[in-house]
């Protein structure tokens, strides 16, 4: 995958076939093994000479995230949440660690093409944790505000989310594929890439709104009688708040980062935007390393203990869903209980010591 530029005319065969010119171009560029007068920087599909101590600094960032993430994941038994974030950040890692010899030969085509898979398919992996963290905020407040039912959204955004995976990794390949042989598979891959990044939004946008309309509703029952006191007391635990923040800003930041992505892609390989590093590490890098960061930093299994007992095993998750859901739908019946079991246990103390009072 390089970008088109204009090559010596001298260079071209005679009697060329005008349909055939991508490809003949395509192939020369794709021949280049480093920089000479002949394979300029300038007709690399970036353009540039990557930075390299930012790719150093984003690599190095991203594999500490990562370790963070397994030590708490591993500490607290949040097996799933745990693992997208690793993989993602580890991915992440390799994308920019791959990225570190082309600033010294940007031609360098095994780096190139591990950088730009593992950095477009990473904050696919990182969305899946995201979309987990709906469902057990839902059943530790109050499942029944949910518009879906709390255990239904990881069956919903999570084959979403793979889906979208999968068509970016169809376009990847498509478009490595038609490097040499066909130019045109190279065009249809780029399309299937943003094809798969454009439905990455769409469902980053659903679950967006989906958050939006159980919060408004939440903030509302919050504030009536209906409201239990451990509801209560989490909806203003300060350490769920600011998991909830962590989560929220890292959803935001890898949805800027998507829609960036739209446009940088949407122009084809080597287009201006593309070849503009400094956008890049900050719509791009930054984006995403911030969310990796924020999502290591603030554990579900220190600031937010009823997922981490839900995800540190298969019946004790279970178990957790169907006693929060009771709790909430059933707060009157159970007071009435303990109620009668009081009143009758004094109605027995008071009995016997009438029976005392009076013997015959």
């Amino acid at each position: 995958m390089v970008s088109l530029k204009a090559v010596e005319p001298s260079l071209i065969p005679p009697d060329t076939d005008p349909s055939e010119l991508d490809n003949i171009i395509a192939s020369y560029y794709y021949s280049c093994k480093e920089v000479t007068p002949y394979c300029p920087v300038e007709a690399t599909t970036l353009g540039y000479r990557p930075n390299l101590g930012i790719n150093i600094f984003f690599a190095v960032m991203f594999g500490l995230s990562a370790v963070t993430t397994l030590y708490f994941g591993i500490k607290k038994k949040t097996w799933g949440y745990m693992g997208f974030i690793a993989a993602g950040c580890a991915l992440e890692m390799a994308g920019y660690a791959s990225r570190v010899p082309l600033h010294s030969n940007p031609w360098n085509k095994h780096a190139f093409e591990t950088q730009i898979v593992a950095i477009i398919l990473a904050p696919t992996l990182i969305c899946i944790s995201i979309y987990l963290t709906l469902k057990h905020v839902c059943l530790a407040l109050n499942p029944s505000l949910s518009p879906v039912k709390p255990q239904r959204y990881p069956y919903i955004f999570v084959p979403l989310d793979v889906s979208c995976l999968l068509v970016q990794a169809v376009g990847g390949a498509l478009a490595a594929g038609g490097a040499l042989k066909d130019f045109k598979l190279v065009s249809h891959g780029n399309r299937a890439i943003v094809a798969g990044i454009v439905l990455q939004v769409v469902v980053l946008g659903g679950f967006g709104g989906v958050v939006g309309v159980y919060w408004w509703r939440m903030s509302k029952w919050i504030k009536t009688e209906q409201a239990s006191t451990e509801t209560l007391a989490l909806w203003k635990d300060k350490r769920f708040r600011m998991f909830v923040y962590a989560v929220t800003a890292a959803y935001s930041g890898i949805l800027i980062r998507c829609i960036y992505r739209i446009a940088e892609m949407a122009g084809g390989w080597g287009n201006h935007i593309m070849q503009d590093e400094p956008s890049f590490i900050v719509l791009e890098g930054f984006m995403v390393l911030i969310p990796c960061v924020l999502l290591a930093s603030f554990p579900p299994g220190l600031l937010f203990p009823q997922m981490a007992a839900r995800m540190s095993g298969p019946g004790t998750r279970e178990m957790s869903g169907t006693v929060d859901a009771q709790s909430q739908a059933e707060p009157k019946i159970g007071a009435s209980k303990v109620q009668a079991a009081s009143a009758e246990h004094s109605l027995g103390e008071i009995q016997g010591n009438v029976g005392l009072a009076n013997p015959r």
